[in-house]
């Protein structure tokens, strides 16, 4: 059962519904579940479909998808499950919008991803205006997330989410968990309606500085769910401490008050994740 004092509410990250239930068991509870096209493309049912040499076409994998996130919802439907559009580095904010509509319809529980460029902050804006709900993904910079803020203002608490990429930036030198930090700390000026939620975590280490530093939601894949339920779900107290030799990301004073589209969003790094999720989503299509 979840640990009283467990403020963090707890994602898993994975495209397998046999993962949700394994840990919906170990746990006794699980808040909510991300997918995106490279979990997606790992689902067992469609890794051996590929192994048969049997791609699935256009249609095919949508309905896969939503057959996938339609389970995971019925499990978990007091919590929420976040669906990836489809983005390349030129897929307009029309398209990205209109995916993200037709997702929103697949299950009651949805959050829409759309990736932190201009055309997904556009398909953000405008669909918390819908009344939808959104993740703002493949986020490594703190104006990034000051732009998030900025483009979803009018959302209730809840309905946006930000997902800063730790792991990611740890491969790069760099200690992903200042940029959690970093956030937080710029959301405090805030109206509190963007969330943050920690991705793109590797390790145990990475779990427990997630919630130690106030994170609103960590998604994790199974094997670290797994190790924090084996280990007796430890939540960390005022003494803990994140040790790291990995590169500091400093705090920026970032005014939350200016319009979304005058913030600097470009990122190396949002880019190749795009490009990484696109190939994974286009792999699995004939």
């Amino acid at each position: 059962m979840r640990p009283s004092s467990l403020k963090t509410k707890i994602f898993l990250d994975s495209g397998d519904v046999n993962e949700t239930r394994e840990i919906i068991n170990v746990l006794g509870f699980l808040d909510g579940q991300t997918t995106n096209p490279t979990l997606i493309a790992k689902n067992p049912d469609a890794q051996k479909r590929l192994a048969e040499g049997n791609k699935f076409s256009a249609e095919e994998i949508m309905s896969f998808y939503k057959s996938v996130v339609s389970e995971v919802s019925n499990l978990i439907p007091e919590g929420s499950v976040s669906v990836e559009v489809y983005a390349d580095k030129d897929t307009p904010a029309e398209d990205l919008l209109r995916q993200g509509k037709d997702m929103f319809t697949w299950i009651p529980n949805a959050h829409i991803k759309y990736p932190t460029t201009t055309a997904g902050l556009e398909a953000a804006n405008q669909s918390i205006a819908a009344g939808m709900r959104v993740n703002m993904t493949l986020v490594f910079a703190q104006e990034q997330a000051a732009a998030v803020y900025a483009a979803t203002k009018g959302a209730k608490k809840g309905e946006v989410f930000v997902s800063p990429f730790v792991g990611r930036l740890d491969d790069k030198g760099l200690n992903g968990m200042d940029l959690i930090k970093n956030i937080m700390q710029m959301y405090q000026a805030g109206d509190s309606h963007s969330e943050v939620l920690s991705a793109s975590v590797r390790n145990m280490d990475h779990f427990l500085a997630s919630i130690a530093y106030g994170a609103d939601i960590i998604t994790a894949p199974f094997k670290v769910l797994k190790e924090w339920a084996e280990k007796g779900m430890p939540v960390p107290g005022d003494d803990y401490k994140y040790e790291t030799t990995l590169q500091a990301i400093p705090f920026q004073e970032i005014n939350l008050d200016k319009s979304w589209q005058e913030y600097n969003i470009t990122h190396e790094m949002t880019d190749a994740g795009i490009d990484r999720f696109a190939a994974d989503w286009n792999g699995l299509i004939a």
